[in-house]
């Protein structure tokens, strides 16, 4: 958009910056949520509300209940074929620029539920950023979603999805303990 200027009292330039570079600043510190949670991944999505997480720390604790003031779109568990509909009603009447996280296994890919009456991931309806994998996932991989968010929105990045590595113990020892050729 180019530079921003801002006028001091007697002077012409106190402060430049480039405009959009401010935007996504703030964009990445006001994340307007909207929980769409149908499942058993809802329990642990809103413990990662509570102060033993606080997501209050990412600009992000405040829920809206109009699509209309969210930007960002938590499709939280299983979404089932008469529920697909709905999803991409309310992910049309989100403002631009607007992000969608998958949250669990189920919204991810369909979960365990792989018969007619659900969907094999909410990306068969809407555009997803970012992923977290998990039945349910951990409150540390849900922050780390929220951190990936930022990034992305820091970076101007929209349309390329993400998802958080598992933080499984065991692999990574795995991976620690393998031989070497």
């Amino acid at each position: 958009m180019g530079e921003m200027k801002i006028l001091g009292g007697g002077g012409e330039v106190a402060f430049t910056t480039q405009f959009d570079a401010l935007l996504a600043w703030a964009r990445k510190w006001s994340l307007f949520q909207y929980p769409f949670a149908t499942a058993c991944c809802g329990m642990e999505f809103f413990a990662v509300a509570s102060p033993r997480y606080d997501i209050a720390r990412f600009g992000a604790e405040a829920p809206r209940f109009s699509p209309r003031q969210a930007d960002v779109l938590w499709v939280v568990g299983t979404i089932s074929q008469r529920q697909a509909p709905v999803v991409k009603r309310i992910y049309d009447q989100m403002t631009e620029p607007k992000w969608v996280v998958a949250f669990g296994t189920c919204a991810s890919c369909g979960g365990f539920y792989d018969n007619y009456t659900t969907v094999p991931g909410v990306d068969k309806i809407i555009p997803v950023d970012v992923y977290i994998p998990g039945c349910p996932p951990r409150p540390e991989a849900v922050l780390d979603a929220l951190m990936l968010l930022q990034e992305k929105i820091q970076k101007g990045v929209h349309g390329e999805p993400v998802s958080v590595p598992p933080k499984d113990p065991l692999s990574q020892l795995r991976r620690k303990t393998k031989p070497s050729r």
